[in-house]
């Protein structure tokens, strides 16, 4: 079999409400997730039983990596003796709340039913991404979509207008998903989002819909972080039209008009220690 390539997109949330806890433990859901440009490559070819690498020195590539953990499940699934070498050529940030490990593992899923030839749906391959994180299953197709459940249960929506998006990450903070959930409070969040309207609208894209959008999420980490607060007010001032953090952050994306505009927003950030981005948002499978 020759070497599969597989981009690994980047996504933000358009939305993010948590509707209550479940009798499992998890929190239901209700977000709108959205595909970037911002991309990780993976590339897979014969190895040795499952071999990770990556361009990251910091990033662990054994059985705790998502990309190992997707590998080893399609292997286990489908009987086979797995001789695959993986590469991980990250470009997302880490740790992020930009679903780069997720993305990877998704990725990683849809190369290996090439490579192996299972020829499964992307149905299939959500059922399966479900049984190793929430935001797995979104990352098989991309684009615009709800994500509703603990949010594994994805409904496709028509792609959002591509949009520029900036990204803004700072290097010394890294957010442990779990604390942020386990330290949500319902009585904090002054404005949802508004979820059904951003459905609606969606195709509308920009300015249009940009009043309906929230993440319940910012009033764990912004006040644990004021900086993150500190960074979408500078976005703003330099001409950003919309600014909020993606998922349980740290990550601040702000949306502009045109690139220089996104040019003068980095330029803004130059006094924070921070890792930047441009991009857009993508279509499904783009």
């Amino acid at each position: 079999m020759s070497t599969i390539l597989e981009k690994a997109n980047a996504k933000i949330n358009l939305g993010l409400d948590i509707l209550g806890k479940r009798e499992d433990g998890y929190h239901e859901v209700s977000m709108i997730m959205q595909s970037i440009g911002l991309c990780d490559m993976v590339t897979i070819d014969e190895g040795k039983g499952i071999e990770v690498t990556t361009n990251l020195s910091g990033l662990s590539c054994g059985p705790d990596n998502l990309a190992y953990k997707a590998a080893l499940l399609l292997a286990e699934k489908f009987k086979i003796e797995p001789q695959v070498h993986i590469h991980l050529e990250k470009k997302i940030f880490m740790a992020a709340g930009l679903a780069g490990g997720s993305s990877d593992a998704a990725a990683v899923l849809r190369g290996l039913n090439r490579y192996w030839e299972l020829n499964l749906t992307n149905e299939e391959l959500r059922t399966l991404a479900a049984q190793l994180g929430s935001d797995i299953p979104f990352c098989i197709e991309g684009g615009t979509a709800l994500a509703v459940g603990r949010g594994e249960i994805i409904k496709p929506l028509e792609d959002m207008p591509e949009t520029i998006v900036v990204l803004a990450k700072p290097r010394n903070i890294e957010v442990s998903t779990a604390w942020v959930y386990k330290n949500y409070n319902k009585g904090r969040v002054v404005c949802a989002p508004k979820i059904y309207l951003i459905k609606e609208h969606i195709c509308e894209g920009g300015h249009a819909i940009v009043s309906y959008f929230g993440n319940v999420l910012e009033t764990v980490t912004i006040p644990e972080y004021p900086v993150l607060a500190a960074i979408k007010a500078r976005m703003l001032g330099a001409g950003a039209y919309y600014a909020m953090m993606s998922g349980s952050g740290p990550t601040i994306y702000a949306f502009a008009d045109s690139q220089e505009i996104a040019q003068r927003i980095i330029e803004a950030l130059e006094d924070f220690d921070v890792e930047t981005a441009v991009t857009t948002t993508i279509r499904r499978g783009q």
